[in-house]
């Protein structure tokens, strides 16, 4: 705490008005003794000590703060950068993209969390970044117009209307600390994320949470209460009401060719190439080579998607009324979660020893996605709660986070159970390989007009598609994986009998 003593000496002329200050401050380490002598009308006075007119005020400079990289979680000690979005030189604020980074699992994108000013940047394209190592140097930015009443003084010149301020040095380390401390909140980079998605700076936002951490609902109080805005409905309370006929969605004419993308030609060369195994692709290894310790049991099925078919043409144009594309996955995914709720052994996990069992009871339902950066596997939370339309919402999300490489950590992780719709690309038959602690995977084939025999014995044409299941043999068998497909066809085989058990 720093102690002022001032010494005024007053002088005066026929027109003019002196006054001399004298202002010592100090403190337990450092004592700055700064001395200003300012006369109006007349030039500054030349002293041995340093000397300002009383109309100037204070400013500091800022300070160099290195922006070191956090932990992403999930484990994660090292990533590889990306892509820059600052150079040396550029002006941050709280919240703007730095860079992004890419571990083993997801691309994640570093945002600042000062003002300030680029001045370091630590690593170049393609160099592995490591957790707590600084990533950036930042300048943050002074305050300007440092305002402290106790240590200001206003003199009034009877024949002048200018006023005399007086504002003592501030020592730059504790102001640089202030500065800094004021500007640190606790929240996750989710709620940061929803902040600066609705332009909510958090230090204007009080947080509920242990230790003042600012929660995802006191944003949303805040930004009620700022706008007064109610939120959105949930997709399931929203009534949307069929198109009329004459308002039909329009479609690509059958006899129009679509146009094919005309590929490259691939230019040979005779030299080999080494190239290090980063990104996804060491992660594909090490999951790849954890999994080939499982006994893996394999069941294959097929499974008649006739009735289906039909159900999905009907509801795509609402759904697409809605802004949503609906595909079979989000009918695969409910009628996989209905069956783990009657054999939720599927839905669990071992450890590394197999002597214990966790039974999960979320169905956070993993979707394998093939990415220009390899098989990305995000899932689709709590699926036992959502409806289909909510499913086929996440699902869009999740494909078009995928489709430019944005997948965040808690996309892909958390995952229970793991579906693989292999056919979109081709093929009939798989054999899924199981994504350790999980225990079961399925995989399915493309969907086939084939010819098959009914209840009465006549041939019709039914649409055919092929399921391939493998499951960990220590701990499931094959009665258990065989009653589980069983009514999991039977509820895409008849759909409307997924009605007596949806919630």
């Amino acid at each position: 705490m720093a102690a002022a003593r001032v010494l005024r000496s007053w002088s005066r002329s026929a027109r003019h008005l002196s006054c001399v200050n004298h202002i010592q401050i100090c403190r337990s380490i450092h004592a700055v003794k700064p001395k200003y002598t300012c006369l109006f009308g007349y030039s500054s006075f030349q002293f041995s000590h340093p000397h300002r007119l009383l109309r100037t005020t204070s400013t500091v400079s800022g300070q160099i703060v290195q922006f070191k990289l956090s932990d992403i979680g999930e484990g994660i000690t090292e990533v590889i950068v990306k892509e820059w979005y600052v150079k040396e030189g550029d002006t941050v604020s709280q919240f703007d993209s730095i860079c992004e980074v890419q571990s083993d699992k997801a691309s994640v994108t570093i945002t600042s969390r000062y003002d300030g000013i680029i001045r370091k940047l630590y690593y170049a394209l393609e160099d592995t970044a490591f957790v707590g190592k600084p990533l950036v140097d930042i300048e943050t930015e002074s305050l300007k117009g440092v305002d402290r009443t106790t240590d200001r003084t206003k003199l009034v010149n009877k024949d002048s209307e200018e006023d005399v301020v007086e504002t003592p040095a501030v020592f730059h380390d504790e102001h640089t600390h202030q500065e800094i401390k004021g500007h640190k909140t606790l929240a996750t980079p989710a709620v940061r994320r929803l902040a600066m998605e609705n332009n909510i700076k958090l230090s204007e936002v009080v947080g509920t949470g242990k230790d003042g951490r600012i929660l995802k609902e006191d944003i949303l109080n805040y930004l009620a209460k700022q706008t007064g805005a109610i939120l959105p409905p949930s997709p399931k309370s929203e009534i949307i009401t069929p198109l009329p006929k004459s308002e039909k969605i329009q479609t690509i004419p059958k006899d129009k060719p679509i146009p094919l993308p005309v590929s490259k030609p691939k230019v040979f060369t005779d030299k080999d190439r080494t190239e290090p195994i980063t990104g996804f692709e060491r992660a594909m290894v090490k999951t790849m080579t954890m999994a080939m310790k499982i006994p893996h049991f394999g069941y294959c099925d097929e499974v008649d998607l006739t009735e289906l078919v039909k159900l999905r043409e009907q509801l795509k144009p609402l759904a697409l009324a809605r802004g949503i594309k609906l595909s079979y996955m989000p009918f695969f995914l409910k009628a996989a979660s209905l069956g783990l709720l009657q054999f939720p052994i599927l839905n669990a996990s071992v450890d590394e020893n197999c002597q214990n069992i966790t039974y999960k009871a979320s169905h956070n339902i993993g979707v394998a996605m093939d990415t220009s950066q390899g098989l990305i596997v995000p899932n689709v939370k709590n699926v036992q709660l959502c409806s289909v339309f909510e499913i086929a919402t996440e699902l869009n999300r999740l494909q078009k986070l995928g489709a430019t490489n944005q997948l965040g950590t808690a996309d892909i992780t958390g995952g229970t159970f793991t579906l693989s719709n292999i056919g979109s690309i081709g093929g009939t038959y798989a054999k899924p390989v199981i994504l350790p602690p999980e225990v079961a995977i399925g995989a399915f084939g493309a969907i086939k007009v084939l010819p098959r025999f009914n209840e009465k014995g006549k041939l019709i044409k039914t649409q055919i598609m092929n399921v391939s299941w493998s499951a960990d043999h220590r701990i499931i068998d094959g009665a258990t994986m065989s009653r589980f497909s069983n009514l999991w066809k039977s509820y895409l085989e008849n759909p409307a009998s997924m009605l007596l058990d949806l919630k």
